[in-house]
C-alpha cells in the first residue's frame, strides 16, 4: 500500500482501494480513543474521492464539540501515533501521522467542530465529486497540471488549486442545500 510523501513534495497516483481500507481504520481508531469526545469522523480529502489521483496521505475530519474535548487525549493518541501538530486554520486544529522525524506525512487529522462550515466542506467536497464525475476530471486535470509545475513545491501546488477549489466549494454547498 502507497501512503506517505515527503513533506513539501507532490506526487500523484491513482486511487487505491487501500486508501479507503485505511480511511475506516483510522475513523475507528480515533473514535474509540475519544468515545463520547468525538460526534464524527471521516475520510475525506482527494484520496477519498474514488475517481481521481491523489498524493498519498489519508485526510481524516474529526468533529467535536469542543477542541478540549480532543486535546485532553493528545496523549493517549501520541500513543497511537497521531501527533498535535498546531491550530492551523482559525477553528480548525492539525494532527499528523507519519515518520516525521525523516518528513514522511502519511495522515492529516483535522479536527474542527461539529457542525461548523469547515466539517460542512469537508463532507460536501468529498461527496460532490464522488457525485460529479465531470467535476472530479476537472479537480484532477488541474493537480495534474499542477504536480507537473510545482513538483517540489507543495504550497504553489495548493495554492495553484484554490480557485477551484473554492468553486468546487461553492456548487456542493448549493447542491447539498
Amino acid at each position: 500500500m502507497s501512503i506517505g510523501l515527503k513533506s513539501g513534495t507532490v506526487i500523484l497516483e491513482p486511487h487505491q482501494e487501500e486508501w479507503d481500507m485505511e480511511g475506516k481504520r483510522i475513523c475507528a481508531t480515533i473514535k474509540e480513543i475519544l468515545g463520547k469526545d468525538v460526534v464524527d469522523a471521516q475520510h475525506v480529502g482527494s484520496t477519498s474521492i474514488k475517481s481521481i489521483c491523489a498524493k498519498p496521505i489519508i485526510d481524516i475530519a474529526v468533529a467535536v464539540r469542543d477542541f478540549q474535548d480532543i486535546r485532553k487525549h493528545d496523549d493517549e493518541l501520541a500513543e497511537h501515533g497521531i501527533i498535535y501538530r498546531k491550530e492551523d486554520y482559525p477553528g480548525q486544529h492539525l494532527y499528523r501521522i507519519g515518520d516525521l522525524d525523516n518528513g514522511i506525512v502519511t495522515h492529516y487529522i483535522h479536527v474542527v467542530l461539529a457542525d461548523s462550515f469547515q466539517w460542512q466542506n469537508y463532507i460536501n467536497f468529498r461527496d460532490y465529486l464522488n457525485s460529479h464525475t465531470e467535476e472530479a476530471e476537472a479537480y484532477e486535470k488541474c493537480k495534474q497540471d499542477l504536480w507537473s509545475r510545482y513538483p517540489n513545491d507543495r504550497e504553489a501546488y495548493v495554492e495553484g488549486k484554490s480557485e477551484l477549489v473554492t468553486e468546487l466549494l461553492a456548487k456542493a454547498s448549493d447542491w447539498q442545500d
